[in-house]
This record gives C-alpha cells, sequence and structure tokens, in this order.
C-alpha cells in the first residue's frame, strides 16, 4: 500500500442524458490541503442542498484526513431548465427591503439581487420533475465517486513522491548515527585523556596557587570525571535513533494513513538528535548532531503532507 500525499487537485467532467432530455454537463473540481482531520466545504446548484450531507459520506470512504474543497456545476439545456417563483419566499423579502428602504433610507433592491437570492428562484416541483432530479442526483454522486479515484490518483502520484524523499531523509539519520558510533572522540581511550587533561589542568592552577584555601581530593576528582564521562555518553542515544529509522522504514513501506505515526517518530527523532547535542564534548560530535537536526527538522516539515 502506498502512502498519501494530503495536497491534491481533480477536476471530472461527466455526462448525463436522461431519459427525455439532452445530455447534461456535470463538473467537478476537488482541491486538497493537508488538514488535522477530515474536513471539507461544498459548493452545490440551488436545489442540491441535500446533496451534502451524502458527498460527505462518499468522501470520508476514500480519505481519512486533508481540508478539501469540493465544487460542482450542472450546465444543462437552455430548453432544459425552467424555473418557477416562490411567491410566498418573494413577498417576504420585498417586504422587508421595503421597510428598510423606508427606516434607513436605501437604495431600492435590484431585480438582479433579488432574483440570486437562495430559493426565490426554484425547479418546478412536478412528479415528472422530481423523478428527473432523482436520476440528475443519482448521475452527479456517480461521477463524484469518478472524480475521487481521479483525486486519489493525483495523491497516490504525489504520496509516492514523498515517500521516497522521506526516505531519503531517514537513510541519512542512519549514516549519522554510523558516523557517530564511529567518532574516535567516543572511545574510551579519547575520553581517558581528555579528562585526565582537564583534570591535571585543573590541579596544575589549584597547585600553582599556594595562597588558594582551596584543597582538591584529586582522587573524587577522577572518580567525578568518570561520573560525568558516563552522563555524556551518547549510545542509548544513537541505540534510540536505529529503532526510529527502522520504525520509519516500516511505516513508508508498509504504506497507508501513516501521517501522525511518521509526525511522532519526527518528535522522538527530534528529541534524541537534542539529547546528543546537549551531551556531546567534542566537536565532531556537535558537528553530526547539528546536521542531524537539519535532517530531522526537514524529514518533520514534509511529514505533515501525509495522510
Amino acid at each position: 500500500m502506498t502512502v498519501q500525499s494530503m495536497t491534491g487537485f481533480a477536476r471530472h467532467i461527466a455526462v448525463f442524458t436522461p431519459e427525455n432530455g439532452a445530455e447534461t454537463r456535470i463538473s467537478w473540481e476537488i482541491r486538497c490541503v493537508n488538514g488535522k482531520g477530515l474536513d471539507a466545504r461544498f459548493r452545490t446548484p440551488n436545489g442540491f442542498d441535500d446533496l451534502e450531507q451524502l458527498l460527505r459520506t462518499a468522501l470520508g470512504r476514500v480519505f481519512s484526513r486533508g481540508s478539501f474543497q469540493v465544487n460542482v456545476t450542472i450546465e444543462e439545456p437552455e430548453a432544459q431548465v425552467r424555473l418557477v417563483i416562490n411567491e410566498a419566499l418573494l413577498s417576504k423579502v420585498m417586504q422587508t427591503a421595503l421597510q428598510l428602504q423606508n427606516q434607513y433610507g436605501l437604495a431600492p433592491a435590484s431585480v438582479d439581487a433579488v432574483l440570486n437570492l437562495k430559493g426565490i428562484l426554484e425547479p418546478p416541483q412536478t412528479e415528472a420533475d422530481e423523478a428527473a432530479k432523482a436520476a440528475l442526483k443519482a448521475a452527479l454522486l456517480s461521477s463524484f465517486d469518478e472524480a475521487l479515484e481521479a483525486l486519489k490518483q493525483m495523491r497516490l502520484q504525489e504520496g509516492k513522491r514523498l515517500s521516497d524523499l522521506l526516505g531519503s531523509h531517514v537513510d541519512r539519520i542512519a549514516e549519522l548515527a554510523v558516523q557517530a558510533r564511529q567518532d574516535g572522540s567516543r572511545s574510551a581511550d579519547a575520553i581517558r585523556e581528555r579528562l585526565a587533561g582537564q583534570v591535571s589542568l585543573l590541579l596544575e592552577a589549584v597547585n600553582s596557587n599556594r595562597s588558594s584555601a582551596i584543597v582538591l581530593d584529586e582522587q573524587r576528582l577522577h572518580m567525578e570525571a568518570a561520573f560525568l564521562a558516563t552522563k555524556a555518553d551518547i549510545q542509548e542515544e544513537l541505540d534510540r535513533l536505529d529503532m526510529h529509522v527502522a520504525a520509519a522504514h516500516k511505516l513508508l513501506t508498509d504504506g497507508g494513513p501513516v501521517g501522525r505515526k511518521l509526525d511522532f517518530l519526527s518528535q522522538e527523532f527530534n528529541r534524541e538528535t537534542n539529547t546528543l547535542c546537549s551531551k556531546s564534548n567534542a566537536a565532531s560530535i556537535t558537528a553530526i548532531g547539528l546536521e542531524l537536526k537539519a535532517v530531522v527538522d526537514q524529514f518533520r516539515e514534509q511529514v505533515q503532507n501525509l495522510e
């Protein structure tokens, strides 16, 4: 299973031919960007407001995350377009408009503005028209499934690109962890030599100052230095980085909606890298840690686009 990107765009056009009419053109446009959950906004033609919940359900069957903007337009032959005026609603609108005009000195409402109000113009409600509308609604739902499939394919293509990119970041994290393991400054001899030199310098400074009231216990000083060396060991951080690398590779290989899991791993990568940098007592390890931070930041940024 391939991972999916949460960003994508699809345009789909379907043609519906009713039994007693000419071709009707249905046009879908779906845009999607990353989101914490599944969120969708729909723009449907007048008279199809009840379609939104059905569209939302269909969307949820295909995708689990993302912020969607869905637009659909219906182009019918002029001979088929029949509308009637909702007299009751129009009367209320005109009464309210006249009242506001007199009360606040507003300009009269234009015919275009009134007719464009939702519900003023409606399709006729005969049995034949209701049957035709039901058939058109079924065609809308069917074509929406096709539009969703087109969007899914685009998200899969982008997901493949992101998966390859994330895999390269994880590989680089693994390489840097190996470099840190093999770094000469982590050897027991190097640590012993570095600490011995620091202790010797401190003892020389104290002994050269005969007037100093400070008395250092050389054995205790060496014990404390050994304790600090143990605290500065980064073996555990490197082991955990290896574990997270293996987990990230498995998620990318298994695919599916793994964005949240990879985001969690990116936080774990960041935590181990920060600890490694704070423990570093060698310039070479610090340099590796800084590059690790840069790669982890790139990994985390790209993960935000995965479903």
